[in-house]
């Protein structure tokens, strides 16, 4: 099982950027599909971005589409979220998952501990 890592959260103002980072444990970090979700308090987790273990394909939420991209760095077992023009809305912890099945589900892989992100004036 792959042991992931988040970290790049904060507080930031809306209009504002942040860079989320997941390390990932494992050196066959390429043979895994990788996403980031979100949850805000009182609602479900939901998708923001994912990523094939190639790169060569991404997937977004339609909320976040042009705003945020995912992407990878497989010699560093690393996957990043840049995300651009926050809103209010985008405050939720934001958790990474690494599988080995391709595809919406997420529930066959595994999870980070999560990193607060919060926009705000």
């Amino acid at each position: 099982q792959v042991q992931l890592v988040e970290s790049g959260g904060g507080l930031v103002q809306p209009g504002g950027s942040l860079r989320l980072s997941c390390a990932a444990s494992r050196n066959i970090f390429s043979v895994y599909h990788m996403g980031w979700y979100r949850q805000a308090p009182g609602k479900q987790r939901e998708m923001v971005a994912r990523i094939s273990s190639a790169g060569g394909s991404t997937k977004y939420a339609d909320s976040v589409k042009g705003r945020f991209t995912i992407s990878r760095d497989n010699a560093k077992n690393t996957v990043y979220l840049q995300m651009n023009s926050l809103k209010p809305e985008d405050t939720a912890v934001y958790y990474c998952n690494a599988k080995l099945i391709p595809g919406d589900d997420p529930s066959t892989g595994s999870w980070g501990q999560g990193t607060q992100v919060t926009v705000s004036s």
